[in-house]
């Protein structure tokens, strides 16, 4: 089974836990949650989940691509297109946020993806790919 998902979205890295200081609990940052829901949420639209989450391997291919600023020139939108980005967020917090995300839906547990694949460049658009495919 091949699972395909594009997000119009730009690409959020993985929170770190954060400690309440009166309570001295460790809590997941908001933004990461939102994220998180927002990958959930394109994944149970597009696919059925009614189906039990698949115990096989997978391999998983990310790419998030960044729109450059709007101040950006001409000459150098065409210098910048599919070129790298080397800007935050990080790209291993992009693939532990996106992975966690999909934990219950397409997988029992991120640990199953035995090859990973993660890009990021420069885009026309905010946008992310994911293409989740089962080792069988």
């Amino acid at each position: 089974m091949i699972y395909a998902l594009e997000i119009k979205e730009k690409a959020v890295g993985k929170g770190r836990p954060r400690i309440n200081t009166k309570t001295h609990k460790a809590y997941t940052p908001q933004k990461t949650k939102d994220f998180e829901e927002l990958v959930r949420w394109h994944f149970v639209s597009k696919y059925n989940v009614d189906l039990e989450p698949s115990e096989n391997p997978f391999k998983a291919k990310i790419v998030a691509e960044f729109r450059p600023p709007l101040s950006t020139s001409r000459k150098m939108l065409m210098l910048l297109d599919k070129r790298p980005y080397t800007k935050k967020p990080d790209i291993d917090n992009i693939a532990k946020l996106i992975l966690d995300a999909l934990n219950g839906l397409a997988y029992k547990d991120d640990n199953q993806v035995t090859e990973l694949e993660v890009v990021k460049k420069y885009g026309t658009e905010h946008r992310i790919t994911i293409v989740l495919e089962e080792l069988v």
